[in-house]
């Protein structure tokens, strides 16, 4: 109960029509976290685990999908883990990390449900989800370093599909 002279009345009562709210950073539509599945080849590794972190600082659950150390593996194998998992519904977004974020890209890509995207800074990042809708951001290790693949991740998760004159290009992906 509102007690007279305290404070502006109650948005919800005025009659007028309000704005949604907007969902906090990291949860889905009902409140809780979302998932963001998270792999890498060896070469990401340590990318990779530097940005789980991240997700958790910016409320996400990282669902990580490997690898699970340095030793040489074979990047198509995690990225096809990825976009089993989107595929599954146990993340709707996710990140890859190789060297170069160009073959793990490659590799994501031949799913037809994936739209993955290497970007370089926070402008790519921005653009792959605003005009192509990407679902799973594709990092190089070698190419960028830890605060720039931050940024491209706070980025990308922020960013919303622009839709409109590009959404036919878009489903034309896939």
């Amino acid at each position: 109960m509102r007690l007279p002279g305290s404070g502006p009345p109650d948005p919800g009562r005025t009659g007028q029509p309000q704005a949604p709210k907007p969902k906090a950073a990291g949860r889905d539509m009902t409140g809780n976290r979302e998932t963001i599945a998270i792999a890498s080849d060896h070469a990401g590794f340590e990318l990779k685990e530097a940005l789980k972190g991240t997700l958790e600082e910016l409320g996400y659950s990282p669902l990580d999908l490997g690898a699970q150390g340095p030793a040489s593996v074979d990047y198509p194998d995690f990225a096809g883990k990825l976009a089993s998992a989107l595929a599954e519904d146990k993340a709707k977004r996710g990140v890859l990390v190789c060297g170069t974020g160009i073959g793990i890209s490659i590799a994501a890509n031949r799913h037809r449900h994936i739209r993955a995207g290497v970007v370089h800074d926070a402008t790519t990042a921005r653009l792959t989800r605003l005009h192509n809708n990407a679902n799973v951001l594709c990092l190089g290790a070698r190419i960028v370093g830890l605060d720039v693949a931050k940024d491209c991740l706070r980025v990308f998760l922020e960013t919303d599909f622009e839709g409109g004159r590009h959404q036919n290009r878009v489903a034309k992906l896939g």
